[in-house]
């Protein structure tokens, strides 16, 4: 894909989404299920749509929000349900609508205090910390599209375990909503908001203390403030902008928000690559803001507006890519945590670097490699067998320092505050630390690419098996192995992967556009690359054929 001539430049007044003509939609807006876009349909991540496009109304979330109140009645799930919301325009509507449905349901919500905004991973975190002393199970609800455009919307279920629901489940509650949009909602529970507001269900909670006054427990907060380091914080508009302010109080650090602002619109964000407005903190294009204010601070750090993601940005070098991170976060937790098991594995995603796997390898470590999709970590980080989980799109989360859980849900600060935690305790940042692992283990070359398919194609590819592959060699090397199944929990990973001694190539369909997504590593040159990019490409089109 090209790059946009606008990338990295601050958007126009044209640019920016029309919040009142989006707002109205989604209350004006009526889906059609027997329209496929617009039915409910929970991704990697939960449900996500616009109201514009008829894909995220409030009828959506209003069968959404019921579904799960009959889900957790059905499993007897009666602790509290713990309600969040990011700050994009459509999360402040779908808010208010599932307060209607489960107040009317019976259900008691936990809201952050003064109406403020509730990071995803400070929902997992006070999940998790309740069913701790408790026998009666809370779950929760985070509403947010993520890092997608001002105009969009999300919303997502967190299960007993704090992290993003399994399929199952998710399957469940998405065919019982399309079930109640079918029938016109008629079984629907819903009571007036402001009658939800005083019905004693809805009760203000300090997320920002409870999280906040926790966090010297997962992150060296004292070896970072002893230090001194100098940080820099783009909250880009996120729901975690009241959270930093505490957290420098508390901890004593040397930390300074260069942005402050919060507007749906975000008017005040860069354009991504392709020249929309994507909070999107592993793209230098969209942290480009930041990345001009890099020499003022040892290290800065940027997140996306639900703070599941991160953005490292080191003092000359640059934002990081998000792969690379992950593999010196992992070289440093295993010799810095030394209350971690021995035996407790670290997690990576089929499509993150194979430096990770020379990383875990050379030390000695055992490695998980899992589909794509947050959700598969959360049993292993509940549990502790896994002691490390992260993705190649820059989230990630980890263990407590005596090594219990923290969060199963995908945690911007802590990663974030880790990469100060690292220079804090090493001298160095991680930029240097990934330059020390290369010249280890060889310098990786990665890509992602989209490619243009049809919804047969891409349902194709969803049901390769190893047979359908017949090439035995991939750009100049004998193929070493071919995956449909991920080889850490045997789940599908809904595409391919094919593997050589020095490089590899994912393919894998977009749950949400017509295209597939190729993902590419070679650890021997741009042009070996270049030759990987070339014959998966004509592979897949094999295959697919």
């Amino acid at each position: 894909m090209a790059i946009h001539p606008q990338a990295g430049k601050l958007v126009s007044h044209e640019s920016l989404v029309n919040i009142p003509k989006l707002v109205s939609s989604y209350y004006q807006l009526k889906p059609d299920v027997s329209v496929p876009e617009q039915k409910v349909s929970f991704g990697t991540s939960g449900h996500r749509g616009t109201a514009m496009k008829t894909s995220f109304n409030e009828n959506h979330i209003l069968a959404v929000c019921q579904a799960i109140a009959e889900y957790r009645k059905q499993q007897g799930y009666q602790g509290p349900l713990f309600l969040g919301k990011d700050t994009h325009a459509l999360s402040e509507c779908a808010f208010g609508t599932a307060l209607e449905v489960f107040a009317a349901n019976g259900i008691s919500v936990m809201v952050q205090e003064g109406d403020g905004f509730t990071p995803t991973p400070v929902i997992s975190h006070a999940i998790l910390t309740h069913n701790a002393s408790s026998d009666i199970l809370a779950d929760g609800v985070v509403i947010t599209p993520s890092h997608n455009p001002p105009e969009d919307g999300g919303i997502k279920y967190n299960s007993p375990k704090g992290g993003p629901a399994d399929t199952e489940i998710t399957n469940w509650i998405a065919l019982r909503a399309n079930e109640l949009l079918l029938t016109g909602l008629d079984e629907v529970r819903r009571m007036p908001l402001e009658q939800a507001k005083v019905s004693g269900l809805v009760t203000d909670f300090n997320y920002i203390d409870h999280y906040v006054s926790d966090l010297e427990n997962v992150i060296d907060m004292q070896a970072i403030a002893n230090a001194n380091i100098k940080i820099g914080v783009d909250p880009m508009g996120g729901s975690g902008i009241a959270y930093w302010k505490p957290i420098a109080e508390k901890y004593g650090l040397n930390l300074t928000v260069v942005n402050d602002r919060v507007d749906p619109a975000f008017g005040f964000m860069p354009l991504d690559k392709d020249g929309k407005i994507r909070m999107d903190c592993s793209s230098p294009y969209a942290m480009a803001n930041l990345l001009e204010l890099q020499d003022d601070f040892d290290i800065a750090v940027g997140n996306d507006p639900d703070y599941d993601r991160h953005g490292i940005v080191c003092k000359g070098r640059g934002l990081m890519n998000p792969n690379a991170y992950l593999g010196v976060a992992i070289e440093y937790l295993a010799q810095y945590r030394e209350s971690w098991s021995q035996d407790a594995v670290f997690g990576k995603t089929l499509v993150s670097s194979g430096m990770i796997d020379r990383v875990v390898k050379g030390l000695g470590r055992g490695l998980c490699e899992v589909p794509v999709g947050f959700k598969w970590y959360v049993d292993g980080l509940f549990n502790g067998s896994l002691l490390f989980g992260g993705e190649e799109s820059a989230g990630a989360s980890f263990l407590r320092k005596d090594g219990g859980v923290w969060s199963t849900d995908k945690d911007g600060f802590i990663l974030a505050l880790l990469a100060a935690e690292i220079m804090a305790k090493t001298g160095k940042d991680p930029a240097t630390l990934f330059d020390e692992q290369v010249e280890k283990y060889g310098q990786p070359y990665y890509r992602r690419i989209d490619v243009p398919s049809t919804p047969e194609q891409k349902s194709i590819l969803a049901k390769l098996n190893k047979d359908d592959v017949t090439q035995t060699e991939l750009a100049g090397e004998p193929i070493c192995d071919i995956l449909t199944h991920a080889p850490g929990n045997g789940a599908s990973i809904g595409g391919l992967k094919v593997v050589t001694e020095n490089g590899w190539f994912a393919a894998r369909p977009s749950g949400t556009e017509n295209i597939y997504k190729i993902y590419l590593e070679s650890f021997v040159s741009e042009a070996h690359l270049a030759d990987l990019e070339e014959e998966a490409k004509s592979l897949v089109a094999t295959v697919l054929a």
